[in-house]
């Protein structure tokens, strides 16, 4: 089987899956995706090749980041040459590029199978214009793969009828994420907070639930947004300025040293109306390196952390009090949770899970 396949990914810890499809027996990978990634951390220039894979790399009308409106600069995107039997495009359905990955198929290879990808758990109103875009999506693709459940429920609701199922986009490297020796206990238990910092991610929630724990805890923050004065003014105002640590973004490789500094993840997002946490990344990567995870009930939080971490109301900071109080106090329940969140990891998210998965759904999608 000959798949072409269509992705944005920033790093090389993403592209793992690719590897690991290429090396399947049966399946010829080739693979379309931008030269250089771009976002408001900077700009980053990807590695030419993935083992296994023929790369294709093509410029971008637009930002790489922004999944609606961005183009590829191509007609083709390969097609002619890879001749496949499945396009695999990681497009949202009520996007440009889907529709130019649709209208391609159509000139080039009309017998393949279009297979679009979403994350979208929100069913947000939309202008007629949007509608347009998606229904033309949905006549076109025979298959949508959705990040979680509630993304799966979306679909359904927008009116999608064609074979779907639940399978990530990208899982965990854990050859890249996996424990590592931490310094020795310290007098101190430091909360560590790694993301953008934005409203909807709910630091402020975090802080004020800091300002209730003993002085001896502390918080590391690993990440920037067009949030961060404010919420270090909020840190000031609730007198904890001095137990919080701000810091910037990090590359996927440095991160693992973050995580090693960490006695608990927290993801404290907080669900507006046009928005919810669609995965939560960082609780995957923590749970690889055997840090126990906190977070709120905000989207796909809840069916990510499962019976392996602690969940609390979205919002509540006296609740996220209570749940970090109760891994201060129970180092052995700091340990469970731990192993808990390693083998969920391993089981559900890692590369290798998420491209048997991938696999297998190309096979029954051609009747092999």
């Amino acid at each position: 089987m000959r798949v072409l396949h269509i992705a944005r990914y920033r790093s090389a810890a993403a592209e793992r899956k690719l590897e690991l499809l290429a090396a399947e027996p049966d399946l010829k990978l080739f693979l379309v995706r931008p030269a250089v990634w771009e976002d408001e951390y900077g700009r980053v220039r990807l590695r030419p090749q993935v083992p296994g894979c023929q790369v294709l790399t093509v410029p971008m009308v637009g930002r790489p980041v922004d999944p609606h409106r961005a183009l590829y600069r191509t007609l083709t995107f390969g097609i002619p040459a890879a001749k496949p039997d499945v396009i695999h495009a990681e497009e949202e359905p009520d996007s440009l590029a889907a529709l130019q990955v649709a209208l391609a198929r159509n000139i080039f290879a009309p017998r393949a199978r279009l297979v679009l990808h979403t994350w979208q758990n929100v069913n947000r109103p939309k202008r007629p214009h949007v509608w347009a875009v998606l229904r033309l999506a949905f006549g076109q693709a025979q298959a949508v793969l959705c990040a979680t459940d509630e993304a799966l429920r979306v679909l359904r609701e927008l009116g999608y009828r064609g074979p779907a199922a639940v399978i990530l986009p990208t899982g965990v490297d854990t050859r890249l994420f996996r424990p590592v020796s931490r310094p020795l206990p310290a007098a101190s238990f430091t909360v560590g907070y790694a993301g953008r910092l934005a409203p909807e991610k709910g630091v402020d929630t975090l802080l004020e639930a800091l300002s209730r724990l003993p002085a001896g805890v502390r918080l590391r923050v690993v990440g920037d947004g067009p949030a961060r004065p404010q919420l270090q003014e909020l840190a000031g105002r609730l007198g904890i300025a001095s137990r919080v640590e701000w810091g910037p973004p990090l590359p996927a490789d440095r991160m693992v040293e973050a995580f090693a500094g960490f006695d608990v993840l927290v993801l404290p997002s907080r669900t507006t109306r046009v928005w919810k946490e669609q995965f939560g990344r960082v609780l995957v990567e923590a749970m690889a390196c055997k840090v126990p995870v906190v977070g709120s009930d905000s989207g796909a939080i809840p069916e990510v952390i499962g019976d392996a971490g602690l969940v609390f109301p979205e919002g509540d900071a006296e609740a996220l009090a209570a749940c970090l109080r109760r891994l201060i106090e129970s180092p052995g329940l700091r340990r469970e949770l731990a192993e808990r969140g390693y083998a969920r990891a391993a089981a559900l998210y890692s590369q290798e899970r998420v491209a048997a998965q991938t696999a297998a759904f190309y096979r029954r999608l051609l009747g092999l």
